[in-house]
């Protein structure tokens, strides 16, 4: 793939202090739509940006949880938990509406985003929902996931999403927050991360191995205190 066929998304609108700064380096946003955090202030002032920079922005939703950060799974039933997702979403809607600016993608968030790809049932419900509600929306996949298969069989559009600072298995599972070593944050840990990927379509694991990988986007995550540090180099070595 060539290198310039991947875009730079980053996880925005989450009470972080440097968005101004970040916006011009990545090319899409995700934005949190109050399940995890915000409200309509935080939206109108993210895609306040993302319009004066020129950059897309998708919804974020994420199980209604501000108190964990959205990263707890929870047990709700699927009415109470599509509630919920469809008010985020319109949310987002409407203030993408009033900034004259379109939906350019809809992922799920944290512990949300991470059920739906191990869980073919949570997958086929969100899927389903998804095509009803905004069935020409791309929906952020990550790959050989009960995500991607749910959203392939009922031809919801998709973009295969991998991060670029976090540690994988050999699964393709993200390996848990909890463990050390999982988010990188230091420039020379991005590249090193990177370089499979440009070089050969591969990830290298946090155990060593190199596993084949398809990809559309990157995801870096806003909150990551080096992302200023080591986006301005990764660009510089990868994208141009």
């Amino acid at each position: 793939m060539p290198r310039s066929s991947y875009t730079i998304n980053c996880d925005l609108g989450e009470g972080i202090p440097n968005e101004e700064l970040i916006m011009p380096l990545i090319d899409v946003a995700s934005v949190a739509c109050g399940g995890h955090f915000g409200d309509r202030s935080t939206i109108q002032d993210t895609l306040t940006l993302v319009k004066r920079f020129g950059k897309k922005a998708g919804a974020h939703p994420s199980y209604p949880d501000q108190e964990n950060f959205g990263r707890k799974s929870l047990q709700l039933t699927p009415t109470d938990l599509l509630l919920s997702i469809k008010a985020q979403l319109r949310l987002f809607e409407e203030v993408a509406q009033e900034k004259n600016l379109e939906i350019n993608h809809i992922k799920f968030h944290g512990a949300l985003y991470n059920d739906a790809a191990e869980d073919a049932e949570l997958a086929t419900i969100l899927v389903d929902f998804l095509k009803t509600e905004f069935p020409y929306v791309p929906l952020f996949v990550p790959p050989r996931s009960e995500l991607e298969k749910a959203a392939r069989e009922k031809m919801l559009p998709i973009q295969l999403e991998i991060f670029g600072d976090r540690a994988y298995l050999e699964n393709y599972k993200l390996v848990s927050r909890s463990q050390e070593n999982s988010l990188f944050q230091q420039k020379n840990e991005v590249i090193a991360h990177l370089e499979p990927l440009f070089a050969q379509q591969m990830i290298r694991t946090i155990n060593g191995q190199l596993i084949p990988v398809e990809a559309d986007t990157i995801c870096f995550h806003g909150d990551n205190s080096g992302i200023l540090e080591f986006l301005p180099a990764i660009l510089d070595q990868f994208w141009t």
